[in-house]
């Protein structure tokens, strides 16, 4: 219908006890894809403990959108949902390929990035929950690496220099063009910038070199979409 706008999507966002400090990279790439698109979303901060309530179940994580009668969770799906329901706004993959693409730099996101930055975090992380949400996430997390939450960050400092190294992919292809998608940013950018953002916002601890073409790449996604993601403070 023309002139027709569509409704203010509700993004459900992970939050500790700053209702203003949303910080979970798979939140920030569903912010980063909404604001790509131009679309008006409002942001439902959601702590860990509150996850089960969201949308009657629908999802055991987050992020969830709504967005009028669909509620969709998941990530890349929610990329999809956004894709396919907004042909007409800016693209997120540029086609098939660069959905192709998107879940290939995921999976190497997920499996070079966010277990080092994962650990590295790990009491930051926890330090920025409230109480209730803190005995939470000892527990699950204890669970998942098998050692007190205090133990895991312990090699972070040495870890440093192998996890720098491991970029050198990105890296190198930072050195010949602006972002990942080219000459403009695609939601293979929001990957990754979503797991350099968790780090930025629940950490001071440096991941990346002054200078480095990762750091500058990161400092130019912040400044997207009117600064969405600087308007977060670093921790």
């Amino acid at each position: 219908m023309e002139g027709f706008l569509p409704m203010t999507i509700s993004l459900y966002e992970l939050v500790g006890r700053d209702p203003q400090r949303p910080f979970s990279p798979h939140c920030w790439k569903v912010a980063f894809a909404l604001a790509h698109k131009g679309l008006d979303f409002k942001s439902v901060p959601t702590t860990f403990t509150q996850v089960p309530a969201v949308e009657d179940g629908v999802s055991p994580t987050i992020p969830v959108i709504r967005d009028g009668g669909a509620v969709v969770a998941d990530s890349f799906a929610i990329a999809l949902y956004l894709e396919r329901n907004y042909p007409e706004r800016p693209s997120l993959f540029s086609g098939e390929g660069g959905e192709a693409m998107a879940r290939f730099i995921e999976r190497w996101c997920q499996l070079t990035i966010h277990p080092f930055i994962g650990a590295a975090v790990l009491m930051d992380i926890h330090d920025c929950l409230a109480p209730e949400d803190q005995a939470h996430f000892r527990t699950t997390r204890e669970a998942r690496f098998g050692k007190r939450l205090e133990e895991v960050p312990a090699q972070r400092d040495t870890g440093l220099a192998v996890f720098r190294q491991s970029l050198e992919p990105l890296r190198s292809t930072l050195g010949m063009q602006p972002f990942i998608g080219g000459r403009q940013p695609l939601f293979c950018d929001y990957i990754v910038a979503g797991a350099f953002q968790w780090a930025r916002v629940v950490s001071p601890f440096r991941l990346l070199e002054e200078g480095d073409p990762v750091a500058e790449w990161f400092e130019r996604c912040l400044s997207l979409h009117g600064g969405l993601g600087a308007r977060v403070a670093a921790a």
